[in-house]
């Protein structure tokens, strides 16, 4: 513990606020001040970089948080990897700390801080040496080949510690987590892009030059105007899932179950203490979704390097293989087309139970490390003062209450979100399924973390009664 506490603390970390709490304007002004540096980091190009493999996996990028080709190129993946890893050594038991003390909280907050490092210098090194991100081809054999791949790989490294700085500024000023609102901020734009871009694919005025628009809404409307029922159906379906998983997302996201609790020192005064149904948010679909993403990124360098081991790619579409099997069809394209398959119904049932599993067990995983369980809350409505009303204040009678709801919501809210994002892959909709979901599920949340830090800031008496 000691070895991995000196190794955490030769990396700095951006000091928290002095403040006890901050106010509304300060974080909005380092949310949007981070937001725009992630975006103007994205357009920065790698020196040096020739072929960008990676550039076929838009939709991995947009999980990853990351833009391939750019110095964002590892985006959130260390991070998130370093989480996924953690998350099984301590849910299974090998790897034994208690976050519910404060000494084993800062060992677990060192440990994937030095994990994240690791993985950061680890990925950097793999994107370049197996041919993902590689220097140009005529230096190829030269002394000059290796000395841009070491550049190239000090690049991503300098690009990951920024993503995990600016992490941490947003855990610690802003709002919600930095890596949230990196997964939203590139599931936004490509939704904008993929839905109203009057652009084609090269990057020149669709109307002019003859070409369809990416943008899916001039889609539509161009094949109406066309007479092609077909393109105008394949264009609507996509922009009505999208419009049907933000819906039913929102949906989701705002059932609750309310617990009445009083305030044991101030007779005739309660609230309601909320237990979301998607108890764990959007947690473990962005673990499970960024595991799923993490092996067929593996697979594509690997099949470049010459070792096919996790299956075989045929254009940007997997082809054989593990990765095959992970990867969603699109399956109301392939009922529009007439092109559906028995083979995609299989791999469509595969794909589903693996976004339901993960998401479920990523779900009581997390519920068990991050204070959420049912101890813990008990613990936090003891210091806060409340109880439940007609009970005897004890955290022993409040844990017994909450084992009523909470373990049924983490298994619960793991399955409906795994069959959401899964649903959602599998319609087509506009930009990736699950990035929807988790773009939705952020916005949602932040919406509301944003509304509470208001309502706060306007009303100090809300806020003394609150701290206390």
């Amino acid at each position: 513990m000691k070895f991995f506490e000196k190794v955490a603390n030769i990396f700095p970390e951006v000091r928290g606020p002095s403040e006890k709490r901050l106010g509304f304007k300060v974080k909005l002004k380092w949310t949007l001040l981070i937001l725009v540096a992630f975006f103007v980091l994205s357009i920065i190009p790698l020196f040096g970089l020739g072929q960008n493999a990676l550039a076929q996996f838009e939709s991995l990028s947009i999980i990853l948080g990351a833009s391939f080709g750019s110095i964002m190129s590892l985006g959130i993946g260390p991070i998130v990897t370093a989480s996924i890893v953690l998350q099984l050594l301590t849910g299974s038991g090998i790897l034994k700390i208690d976050t519910t003390t404060p000494d084993g909280k800062i060992f677990f907050q060192g440990l994937q801080k030095v994990m994240t490092v690791f993985f950061i210098v680890f990925e950097a090194f793999i994107y370049v040496f197996l041919g993902g991100l590689a220097p140009a081809a005529d230096l190829l054999g030269t002394s000059s080949y290796l000395v841009m791949q070491f550049t190239l790989v000090f690049q991503l490294i300098l690009g990951g510690f920024m993503v995990l700085y600016m992490d941490q500024v947003i855990n610690k000023y802003g709002f919600g987590s930095g890596v949230s609102l990196f997964i939203a901020a590139g599931v936004s734009s490509s939704i904008f892009v993929r839905a109203l871009s009057p652009l084609n694919s090269i990057g020149s005025w669709a109307f002019s030059s003859g070409q369809a628009p990416i943008g899916q809404v001039w889609v539509f409307f161009q094949s109406l105007m066309g007479r092609n029922p077909l393109g105008a159906a394949l264009a609507l379906a996509a922009i009505l899932a999208t419009i049907f998983i933000f819906l039913f997302a929102v949906y989701a996201q705002s059932m609750k179950i309310q617990i009445p609790l009083s305030f044991g020192r101030v007779r005739g005064h309660g609230m309601r203490w909320p237990l979301n149904f998607l108890y764990t948010s959007n947690i473990p679909v962005i673990l499970t979704a960024a595991l799923l993403a993490n092996i067929q990124l593996w697979a594509r360098l690997l099949e470049n390097w010459g070792k096919p081991i996790l299956g075989t790619f045929a254009g940007n579409t997997p082809s054989s293989g593990l990765v095959a099997w992970i990867y969603p069809p699109n399956l109301v394209h392939g009922m529009i087309t007439g092109s559906l398959a028995g083979i995609d119904i299989a791999h469509a049932i595969v794909y589903m139970v693996l976004m339901v599993g993960g998401a479920v067990l990523f779900s009581v995983f997390w519920v068990q490390t991050a204070g959420m369980d049912a101890a813990a809350q008990a613990k936090k409505m003891m210091a806060s003062g409340l109880q439940i009303p007609g009970f005897r204040r004890d955290p022993r009678v409040l844990e017994a209450i909450l084992n009523r709801y909470i373990p049924s919501l983490t298994i619960l809210g793991g399955v409906a979100i795994g069959v959401l994002a899964a649903s959602a892959d599998l319609l087509g909709a506009l930009a990736n399924g699950t990035g929807i979901l988790l773009a939705v599920m952020i916005i949602y949340k932040l919406y509301e973390e944003i509304a509470q830090q208001h309502m706060m800031d306007m009303h100090p008496a809300l806020r003394k009664m609150m701290e206390k």
